[in-house]
């Protein structure tokens, strides 16, 4: 077992930060990321990306390269295309490259994983050529692949920046049909004032927004009673919107409903969550420095609460100066001092965020979703079974998986652990945070029995 000061899981914006400061903090760091290269999802494989490329994806997309390019640092180790399966309560973080397990101890670790997308649980969403949003940026940021005359539907800002991407790299999205309608935007009003305190990102919504328009792409708000027709793929979607129905044709559908903190870590360590409201996921507890339940274990960035990239640098660097402090290689007085111009920073980015948040709030149809609607992919659950475990005394999440095996497969509840807790919420009558979540457990990520046959071995 490798040791080091601070071990850092995650390589986007918040990772990315942290092992930075932490480096220069004098601090012996791990970075284990399990994509090729540093950048996390926002980032993905930004070292790599050509300058045309580069110029498709804008401008907050380029960013990130300063960010990788700082990691070149004595005190860094970077270990990419690592699946982290297993992390202990000491900071002991077990993982695998090209099938071989090792496992390193930290003083401190971090953990920067960043966000998920929310499930968008609809009729027909398990067809071929329905993707997430967030993927289709994937294959463009990766690999330069758009989809033709895709449909984008559901809600959020991450909807225009994809539209105007794939609208910069020749290849414009049929239509987008958007979830939030005028009462949406009646219940952000009061969230106005700080939302101009981020008045570049409603510049930058409003340029999005005038593009898409530019290039005559259809929009409907509003829309409810969403369905994905098709019988072996995908040929259209259908909807109402402002009193009436429509159907658009369409080999493609991407959907989107914000994204939700990526708490499969924090919940193996049983560490403190929280229920919030306003994001509508379930976020671990921390206090100004990241720090967890467990005083050897911070959490930074969007893992932590959605913030967006720019804050999860800042959150990355808040919770690298809490470590070094930890470790008593900073001082409270030069770590107060290094923090206040990081927390005005991290202030005025995310004073959008209660706008953001209230005015695409997710639709309610998406949440708890009609019984016909598969909820769990892996292992073929529907709404409907899920209250039906609820008659029959079901409570909670962990009890649907003895009912019917519920977030049991090889997704381990990640895509439908939201929607179990909000269903069974609803149906049960008690709140979100009453019903609780998945009990998550080792392994994080499907890995081989030689895998660990292996570890134990040498071990021994």
């Amino acid at each position: 077992m490798t040791e080091f000061d601070i071990i850092i899981i995650g390589s986007g914006p918040a990772g990315m930060a942290a092992a930075r400061t932490s480096a220069e903090g004098g601090a012996n760091v791990l970075l284990v990321d399990e994509q090729k290269s540093p950048g996390g999802q926002i980032y993905r494989a930004i070292l790599d990306t050509s300058e045309q490329r580069q110029s498709i994806l804008g401008p907050d997309y380029s960013d990130g390269r300063a960010l990788a390019l700082a990691l070149d640092h004595a005190n860094i180790t970077i270990t990419c295309s690592a699946t982290v399966w297993r992390v202990d309560e000491d900071a002991a973080v077990t993982y695998s490259v090209a099938g071989k397990a090792a496992q390193a101890k930290g003083r401190q670790l971090i953990i920067a994983t960043g966000a998920l997308e929310r499930p968008v649980p609809v009729p027909g969403w398990t067809l071929p050529g329905v993707m997430t949003a967030g993927a289709a940026q994937i294959l463009l940021k990766a690999s330069g692949i758009a989809p033709e005359r895709a449909v984008l539907a559901g809600s959020g800002p991450l909807l225009y920046l994809i539209a105007s991407q794939l609208i910069t790299a020749g290849f414009p999205p049929a239509a987008l049909v958007e979830t939030q309608s005028a009462n949406n935007f009646i219940d952000a009003i009061k969230h106005l004032p700080g939302a101009l305190r981020g008045w570049s990102y409603i510049v930058k919504g409003r340029d999005m927004l005038s593009q898409i328009r530019s290039a005559g792409i259809p929009r409907y708000t509003g829309a409810k009673d969403i369905s994905i027709s098709g019988d072996d793929a995908v040929n259209g979607l259908n909807f109402a919107a402002k009193g009436h129905r429509h159907e658009i044709p369409c080999d493609t559908i991407l959907l989107h409903a914000g994204v939700v903190a990526n708490t499969q870590i924090t919940r193996s360590l049983r560490l403190d969550h929280d229920w919030d409201d306003r994001q509508l996921c379930f976020y671990p507890i921390t206090d100004d420095w990241g720090m967890s339940s467990n005083p050897v274990i911070r959490i930074a960035g969007d893992g932590a609460g959605i913030g967006g990239a720019k804050a999860a640098v800042f959150s990355g660097q808040l919770a690298a100066l809490g470590a070094l402090n930890a470790l008593e290689k900073l001082d409270v007085q030069v770590r107060d001092s290094k923090a206040a111009p990081l927390r005005a920073n991290l202030r005025r980015e995310t004073a959008i965020r209660p706008f953001l948040d209230t005015l695409y709030r997710p639709s309610p149809e998406f949440r708890t979703p009609a019984d016909e609607v598969m909820i769990c992919r892996c292992e073929e659950v529907t709404a409907g079974d899920i209250r039906g475990y609820a008659k029959l005394g079901c409570t909670g999440p962990n009890q649907a998986k003895a009912f019917g095996r519920s977030g049991m497969g090889p997704c381990q509840g990640r895509y439908c652990g939201l929607t179990v807790t909000e269903l069974l919420a609803e149906a049960n009558g008690l709140s979100q945070q009453e019903t609780g979540y998945y009990r998550i457990r080792a392994p994080l990520k499907p890995i081989t029995l030689g895998e660990i046959a292996a570890f134990a071995e040498e071990n021994d």
